[in-house]
């Protein structure tokens, strides 16, 4: 019994670590701003429950230019968290017509809670301080995946 109790807590020890550094597939995401220039990320696709549950957990870095775009079934207030997640990250609220509603800093490890103002379709997730740098605010648009525009989910 004790050997079997030790196999099930290893291989799901295992499953657990395993899932959270995977990368997921991307796409390039054009952001545009108020004045009409536009930067391009390229964003990791986070489109099922267990996929948006990992996040970047686990990850130590993530590149400047890079980000997770979480995409969600039906409009609704989002809260995210930084549980398990060493880097700082920033994150934009987006509505379904790809409008960016809001933009906030996150913490590695906190577990308070980041909430949108408003319902959101879509939360973008980037290096901590890459909206800033790349002058991108509430207000600018980003371009979204056309298979999820009118928010279907593969």
């Amino acid at each position: 019994m004790k050997k079997i109790t030790v196999s099930v807590v290893f291989l799901l020890f295992f499953l657990l670590f395993s899932a959270c550094g995977k990368k997921l597939p991307s796409q390039k995401l054009t952001i545009t701003r108020a004045d009409g220039t536009s930067v391009t990320c390229n964003a990791e696709l986070a489109r099922t429950p267990e996929e948006r549950s990992h996040g970047y957990m686990g990850r130590k870095h993530i590149p400047s230019g890079t980000g997770m775009l979480f995409i969600f079934e039906k409009d609704q207030i989002l809260s995210f968290w930084m549980k398990n997640t060493p880097h700082p990250l920033s994150i934009a609220y987006i509505d379904s017509s790809g409008k960016i509603k809001d933009i906030f800093d996150m913490k590695p490890y906190s577990l308070a809670e980041i909430i949108s103002t408003s319902s959101v379709r879509y939360a973008l997730e980037v290096p901590q301080g890459w909206f800033s740098e790349q002058n991108i605010k509430k207000g600018d648009t980003i371009s979204l995946p056309e298979n999820n525009k009118k928010g279907a989910v593969q």
